[in-house]
């Protein structure tokens, strides 16, 4: 079965695909990587939704836009998709991310744009989305869904490994923790605040630090490391989730009120550090001895020097290791819960979002004729080997 897998993620830069061909075979689910690939939204677009993203306010005709033009784009890159790969039989779209309504430990509501209609209509391929939503209404977070993937890639590693994503917000999966069942939570940022680092240091001329360039020229500066680290949200027990609602500009400007002087690239050195700090401590706090990262943040050689300096005698490397391309492995992870949901499996990982048990996950909309799922399977697969990705 291929299933296409989409996602815009918390950096809000663009469209991430995947096109996975799915079999499975005696309690292993094989994926061949037919298409992966990731398309910026265009600048007005993406200019409009940093606009309406918190602290911002947005009105419900603006909201009523950006479903709608997210929707069109998603449905662009869907078709594009679709046709290097030869074809889909469903698409899972995760949309993006606009809101994820929490308090403490608790998540209480999720909202993503990018009407799944405008994808069905242009496809003519059926379309699971809105895929958060379940989890959280059976007393989940939502989040992290790239879990499920996690625990099934990495389930051959010996040791105690856990996965990494680094995207807006960085979050990991922990696969042998010592008591018992696999975790998983947002640690805090990732590119987040290096990002607003970079557009407040460029004026906005550089959304992100590009080669971790800034970040390079400068020297961590302790005072605000410190201050940094004292946010609440580090001493939250997981499960957890955290998004833009609380790392944004707004707070980075708020902590440099406290230490003016600062210059652009010490800032950006010292955010950078805070994300290989945050991560860091985790790893050490479920004595981790593989790390699998994987996202955008792969590709900031500061950051991931930062990481590994703080993480001597952990293996560190890429998802790209076991088939998945870093920069879309979060649209892999959406086609396997596409894929799981048209079996009628579930697509969440309780003990790792908090949810009550397992949950078939999204709601489908129809494509061009009837809608046709698979038989549902009696048991899920147990573990995921991929292979084949190509650009």
């Amino acid at each position: 079965m291929k299933v296409l897998g989409m996602i815009s993620g918390t950096s809000h830069d663009g469209i991430d695909v995947a096109v996975v061909d799915f079999a499975a075979h005696d309690g292993v689910l094989h994926g061949t990587v037919l298409h992966a690939a990731s398309t910026p939204y265009p600048d007005e677009l993406r200019d409009r939704l940093m606009s309406a993203l918190p602290p911002e306010s947005l009105t419900l005709a603006e909201a009523c836009a950006l479903d709608t033009l997210i929707g069109e784009a998603f449905a662009r890159a869907a078709a594009d998709a679709i046709d290097r790969a030869g074809g889909a039989d469903l698409i899972c779209s995760h949309g993006q991310t606009v809101y994820h309504w929490t308090e403490g430990r608790r998540v209480l509501g999720t909202l993503q744009f990018g009407q799944p209609a405008w994808i069905a209509e242009r496809t003519g391929v059926p379309v699971v989305a809105d895929v958060r939503i379940r989890d959280i209404a059976a007393g989940g977070q939502g989040a992290p869904l790239v879990a499920l993937m996690d625990t099934m890639l990495l389930a051959d590693l010996p040791g105690r490994p856990a996965a990494l994503n680094l995207g807006g917000i960085a979050n990991m999966t922990v696969l042998r923790p010592a008591a018992g069942a696999p975790i998983a939570y947002d640690t805090g940022p990732a590119n987040a605040l290096i990002d607003a680092a970079a557009i407040r240091a460029t004026g906005g001329r550089l959304r992100f630090d590009m080669d971790g360039a800034l970040a390079a020229a400068g020297t961590v500066h302790p005072a605000l490391l410190g201050r940094l680290l004292a946010e609440p949200y580090y001493a939250l027990a997981a499960p957890k989730t955290t998004g833009k609602e609380l790392f944004h500009a707004e707070y980075l400007d708020k902590m440099l009120g406290d230490h003016p002087g600062i210059s652009d690239v010490d800032v950006a050195a010292t955010v950078t550090a805070l994300t290989a700090e945050t991560v860091a401590a985790e790893v050490r706090r479920y004595g981790v001895d593989t790390l699998v990262a994987s996202g955008g943040g792969c590709a900031n050689p500061t950051l991931m020097a930062m990481l590994a300096e703080r993480l001597v005698g952990v293996r560190l490397t890429t998802s790209a290791e076991f088939g998945a391309p870093t920069e879309t492995k979060e649209a892999i992870a959406f086609a396997l819960i596409g894929w799981q949901t048209a079996h009628g499996l579930p697509g969440n990982a309780p003990s790792c979002t908090g949810a009550e048990g397992g949950r078939i996950l999204g709601a489908i909309v129809p494509g061009a004729g009837p809608l046709r799922l698979p038989q549902p399977l009696a048991a899920p697969p147990a573990a995921l080997r991929l292979s084949g990705a190509r650009q």
